[in-house]
């Protein structure tokens, strides 16, 4: 497919941008642009083009297909999987009929103030064997049109379950799960924890 020729008004507009730019180190490039305006755009072949578009640098040679394609090597320790919920338990969970034995309501703290007292408040549930324990993280705020970019709400509800899958909440947490309505619902997590010992 042809390049489009630029238009008078363009090729000035260009020219004149072109004029206002300082090059950064090289000078190599500025001759090759120069060199390839003052040649007609039909003459110019694809190997001048390739050239100026990485100006003067050769290309990194292409990896061995073995390289790009083999298999990472597998750590040395296996992640522990988590054990699933029974089902008659996971049911009732999901269904909003276990209580939870401890809670924590995060809602309305940073993040940077979240995740230690969610740790802390693990670690001793953990600690006095409980199982069943509700995160609290409130839903966020909903859009704002005030906002001059986008931003995302909701900082806690969406951290907090990564939280949960890294050290050292990983090794405590069995599985999580979204809180039934009456126990927050989306703004809310169920965690079970793993037996102590």
């Amino acid at each position: 497919m042809a390049r489009k020729q630029l238009s008078p008004e363009d090729k000035a507009l260009w020219d004149k941008v072109r004029r206002t730019v300082r090059p950064l180190k090289s000078r190599s490039l500025r001759d090759e642009l120069a060199a390839q305006a003052a040649t007609p755009q039909g003459d110019a072949s694809p190997q001048t083009s390739a050239s100026a578009l990485t100006a003067g640098k050769r290309s990194p040679a292409p990896l061995p297909v073995d390289a790009v394609f083999s298999p990472q090597p597998k750590p040395r320790t296996a992640p522990r999987a988590a054990a699933a919920l029974e089902p008659r338990l996971k049911r009732r969970l999901l269904r909003g009929r276990l209580e939870p034995e401890a809670r924590i309501d995060l809602h309305g703290l940073t993040l940077a103030e979240a995740q230690p007292a969610l740790v802390g408040f693990l670690r001793r549930a953990h600690g006095d064997g409980r199982r069943l324990v509700l995160v609290i993280t409130g839903k966020g705020r909903g859009p704002s049109d005030a906002l001059p970019l986008p931003y995302r709400t909701g900082a806690l509800r969406h951290e907090v379950p990564l939280w949960l899958q890294r050290p050292p909440l990983r090794a405590l947490v069995q599985q999580t799960a979204q809180a039934h309505a009456r126990h927050g619902g989306a703004g809310a997590l169920y965690v079970y924890l793993r037996r102590p010992g």
